[in-house]
């Protein structure tokens, strides 16, 4: 698989404002992580960055046109998030995509205006409320019940693990809204306004590596017909949609880490004397670096694969599993690998290493877990046998 000139130019550009932007700012970044608090962007960080995707046209880029978005395909998007993989700076070009791309799948005409069009201009942000306490992302689990009344629907219930829901505009929340049919047509989509009476955020729940999320109840909040998010019942697709985007951009950041890692156990390995042996020369190293290599190229083509999939409309879910599970596991590997050749140093809390560690720690339980991942991966090959 390659990339068009204009994709590959576009990827050229994301590198250079990693390099040159993003780098400079891990710095402050691990001073607040060794802090224990959290790794979020200063404003006087963030807003010159912003200003800095404003000028080079690193924003909505995969937002509709009509809303001065550069509608960019999937495949332009893995090498972008490859590229912003490399830093530990946490920094995505808004808007965040998984919600963008729920919302242009099922929003009417009133929710595209109301919401979509300022969260692809990057005046709104966004969260989604999916798991739940004793539940996960599960749906045959999910307690959190909507009835209608009226021309409203009253949502009760408690969601957790929720990222960005304290500075969110609005929130995409799903609720059963049929208990029988649950995910075959009982779940439903409802956007939550900010300082809507009955939305409470409970608790800030702190993270592995200094990110937060959220405890969120539902105490007779009460939600407009109009902000019904696509047909009643129907929640749960789109949601998946959602979701595959996610995993598809954990594909591509998964590779944009291991490269980082890769290119810091090198430049060690070759200057790292032991024993009157530099560590390149080991073969253990040797073989750290070329299973690295390996599986870094392997990793690239999965995620490619599954997005020129995408952008043909072919359901791509089993891809994603599959790319969720590798990813992440491969690496994990590879940062432990490059870890252990820093030998103490690359244990301290100086180096961006453990940051990603704890960053793919993380990553094989959000968006799904590797394990029922790994379960679905097999449900369909077995259905398919």
């Amino acid at each position: 698989m390659s990339l068009s000139d204009e994709h590959r130019m576009l990827q050229e550009l994301v590198a250079k404002f990693v390099d040159n932007e993003l780098m400079p700012l891990e710095k402050g970044v691990l001073a607040r992580e060794q802090q224990g608090q959290p790794i979020n962007l200063t404003p006087d960080e963030e807003e010159p960055l912003l200003a800095k995707c404003r000028e080079l046209g690193l924003w909505a880029l995969d937002a509709p046109e009509e809303f001065g978005g550069a509608d960019l395909p999937a495949v332009a998007l893995v090498a972008v998030n490859e590229e912003l993989g490399r830093t530990v700076v946490p920094f995505t070009f808004p808007p965040d995509s998984p919600n963008l791309h729920m919302l242009k799948a099922v929003a009417n005409e009133m929710q595209r205006k109301r919401y979509l069009e300022p969260y692809a201009a990057g005046t709104a942000k966004s969260a989604i409320a999916i798991s739940e306490p004793g539940a996960g992302g599960d749906p045959a689990g999910m307690m959190t019940r909507a009835r209608k009344d009226g021309d409203h629907w009253v949502i009760n219930g408690r969601k957790i693990w929720i990222s960005r829901v304290a500075h969110a505009d609005f929130t995409i929340v799903m609720a059963l809204t049929d208990p029988e049919k649950r995910a075959r047509g009982g779940i439903t989509a409802f956007i939550v306004e900010k300082g809507t009476p009955g939305f409470i955020i409970e608790r800030e729940i702190p993270m592995l590596g200094g990110h937060r999320t959220y405890e969120v109840v539902f105490d007779d909040c009460r939600v407009p017909e109009e902000q019904v998010l696509g047909p009643v019942g129907q929640g749960f697709g789109p949601m998946q949609l959602r979701l595959t985007v996610r995993r598809l951009q954990i594909g591509s950041w998964c590779v944009g880490i291991a490269r980082r890692a890769l290119a810091m156990m090198c430049a060690h390995a070759m200057e790292r004397v032991t024993f009157g042996v530099r560590l390149s020369d080991r073969q253990a190293i040797q073989w750290w670096i070329a299973d690295a290599a390996t599986k870094i190229h392997a990793c690239r083509l999965m995620v490619y694969d599954a997005a020129e999939k995408q952008d043909r409309g072919e359901d791509i879910r089993t891809e994603a599993s599959m790319i969720k599970v590798f990813a992440t596991e491969m690496a994990t590997e590879i940062v432990d690998n490059a870890m252990q050749t820093f030998g103490a140093m690359g244990v301290t809390k100086e180096m961006p290493l453990q940051l990603f560690a704890q960053r793919l720690r993380v990553m094989r339980v959000y968006e799904g877990p590797t394990e029922v991942h790994r379960m679905v991966i097999a449900r369909r090959t077995l259905a398919n046998a």
